[in-house]
């Protein structure tokens, strides 16, 4: 599933082709593919028609477009294989297309929504707080991103020692800190020596912010590079994949040799997900042994 780099790729993307165009139609080819707006399809594309695409913006894993007026925005959730393309009007419909959205205007290109696997979608949702912030009411309670400058650091030490879990719980916990999964979870934790298991009760204030500062230079260096693409379903919106899957220290890489220290790297069954580790620089817990 796309984490912070990617989602943030395609926010890029959307804002220099998309940003302050108006909406001429919108075709809905798959029900499945605004399941998370409740009126339908129909009501999906008339509440949607004639309105005007603000400056797209990013909390987390979660991409909205703000409309025009401060209501509404278009909340994208891209699941396991979505992808929001902006194409020529005349390119041929990929295999998957489930949502087209035509402009007013003669540039000649359309916002497309296609899913191969239709976990994703695209929905509409008031607006709550004031108009800079304008998060969709639905992911009102997600915490700020640690790219985000608004982030406290302080704040997040505090609440990290009071959860009473493990690191990479706390890391993919949404509510703490947005926009971290898996992948980029391990790499911090491989670059600040830390097992997954690590109880968060025993980090100090220094060796929260050092995980913190890892976690950031990671997704900044995906973002470098178009992000971590594994296969065709995550691409940005010119169809473009993501290169930072050869720059991996840790995720992916179970058998081969830590790049710090030469111990083959492990990887062990996660909460419906793999962990991978070095065994020697990231040594687990007492209680994970």
């Amino acid at each position: 599933m796309p984490e912070l780099p990617e989602v943030e790729v395609v926010r890029r993307g959307l804002e220099r082709w998309v940003a302050g165009r108006t909406v001429a139609s919108v075709e809905v080819l798959h029900p499945r593919a605004v399941r998370r707006h409740p009126a339908g399809g129909a009501d999906f594309a008339a509440r949607l028609a004639g309105r005007t695409i603000g400056v797209p913006r990013r909390r987390g894993k979660y991409l909205w477009l703000p409309l025009e007026g401060g209501d509404l925005s278009v909340l994208g959730h891209l699941g396991m294989s979505g992808q929001l393309l902006v194409q020529p009007a005349g390119a041929p419909d990929e295999k998957h297309l489930r949502i087209r959205v035509r402009f007013a205007d003669d540039t000649g290109t359309e916002l497309r929504f296609v899913d191969q696997r239709t976990f994703g979608g695209l929905s509409l949702h008031e607006i709550v707080g004031d108009s800079a912030e304008g998060l969709p009411d639905v992911i009102a309670h997600i915490a700020r991103d640690p790219l985000d400058p608004l982030f406290e650091e302080g704040a997040y030490h505090l609440a990290l020692r009071a959860k009473r879990t493990t690191v990479k719980r706390a890391l993919l916990d949404q509510s703490l800190i947005s926009g971290v999964g898996n992948i980029y979870a391990d790499e911090a934790l491989w670059r600040a020596k830390l097992h997954y298991e690590r109880p968060t009760g025993t980090l100090t204030r220094p060796r929260s912010t050092e995980l913190l500062t890892h976690v950031r230079d990671v997704m900044n260096a995906a973002l470098a590079v178009g992000g971590t693409s594994f296969d065709s379903l995550y691409v940005n919106v010119n169809g473009e994949s993501g290169y930072f899957d050869r720059s991996l220290d840790a995720y992916g890489r179970e058998g081969e040799p830590c790049r710090r220290c030469g111990t083959p790297m492990r990887r062990r069954a996660w909460m419906n997900r793999s962990s991978y580790f070095c065994p020697r620089c990231q040594r687990p817990p007492r209680s994970a042994s």
